[in-house]
């Protein structure tokens, strides 16, 4: 599964190659208006990204991959599923500014979905964002998932921040344990 095709997307595993490109969307402040301290300020925060994803795919042959348009070719954004703490698959992404609400958040995330429960249907799929990431909320609650958790944001710099659980079932409470940790 290090590459997919969905109907407007070319899903892969990162290549070092893909440093560059996703540097330019991570540094891009406008994706990280919902957890700004997180916006990457030099290639090393994308080197060891690309790193962590190396490693999930070695691990799990699955992880996050570089999603870009089947016709042009060009970056769309990065996303997928990883294991968290060996106990849950974590769904995530991040589109470049101009393909924000045209449906692509939605496509990759059904296509990692789809995946995670083929590589490993024994872990939930959950979703792990900010109370205040409308957009993301909408895209979990589309794919069928089912908020499980509200609460603070342990960690966060915004004391204010509300940390959501969507999962596609309950979990247990080791799952969710693992999920918050």
């Amino acid at each position: 599964m290090e590459q997919l095709l969905t109907e407007r997307l070319v899903l892969t595993r990162p290549l070092p190659d893909d440093e560059s490109e996703l540097f330019a969307l991570c540094s891009d402040e406008r994706v990280w208006r919902h957890y700004p301290s997180l916006r990457h300020t030099d290639t090393e925060q994308t080197r060891a990204m690309l790193d962590r994803w190396t490693q999930q795919w070695d691990a799990h042959g699955l992880g996050v991959w570089v999603a870009r348009g089947r016709e042009d070719g060009a970056l769309r954004g990065y996303g997928g599923c990883s294991v968290l703490h060996d106990a849950v698959w974590n769904l995530g992404y991040r589109l470049t500014p101009e393909h924000h609400g045209h449906g692509y958040a939605t496509e990759l995330a059904r296509a990692a979905i789809d995946a995670a429960q083929r590589v490993h249907p024994d872990l939930p799929v959950i979703a792990y964002l900010l109370a205040n990431n409308e957009a993301s909320a909408a895209v979990a609650r589309r794919l069928g998932l089912r908020e499980v958790h509200r609460g603070p944001d342990a960690g966060n710099p915004d004391p204010d921040a509300v940390r959501l659980v969507f999962a596609e079932r309950a979990l247990t409470a080791g799952e969710l344990a693992a999920t918050l940790r």
